[in-house]
C-alpha cells in the first residue's frame, strides 16, 4: 500500500462522526491539491487497510455520495451518515457546509 494511501487514512480517521470532508480537501491537506481522484482511489482500497477507516465520511466537492457504489450495499453510506445525525436528501448532504470538517483547519 502506498503511503499517500496510508496518509489519506490517517486523515480521514480523525474526521468526526457526524462530520464530512471532501476528497480534495484531504488532498490539499496532504500538499497535493490535485490529487483529488487518487484520494478516491485510496477510499475505494480502504477495505484492506488494517484499521477501520470511516470512507462514509468522504464526499465530493458539492456534499454527494459519489463513492456510494464501492459500499457492499449501495444505501449504506447514506445510512451511516444518517445514523451519526446527518440529513439527506436524494445522494446529497443537507446543510453540508455546516457539517464540513476541514482537515486544513482542524489538523
Amino acid at each position: 500500500m502506498s503511503d499517500f494511501f496510508n496518509q489519506v487514512y490517517e486523515v480521514v480517521k480523525q474526521i468526526p462522526p457526524g462530520r464530512v470532508t471532501s476528497y480534495g480537501a484531504i488532498a490539499a491537506s496532504l500538499g497535493s491539491p490535485g490529487a483529488a481522484r487518487m484520494v478516491g482511489w485510496a477510499m475505494n482500497a480502504c477495505h484492506s487497510h488494517d484499521e477501520y477507516v470511516p470512507a462514509h465520511r468522504v464526499v465530493n466537492r458539492n456534499g454527494l455520495l459519489t463513492g456510494k457504489h464501492h459500499f457492499d450495499n449501495p444505501n449504506a453510506m447514506q445510512e451511516l451518515l444518517e445514523a451519526e445525525g446527518l440529513k439527506l436528501d436524494g445522494d446529497k448532504i443537507l446543510d453540508f457546509k455546516e457539517k464540513f470538517w476541514d482537515p486544513m483547519t482542524e489538523l
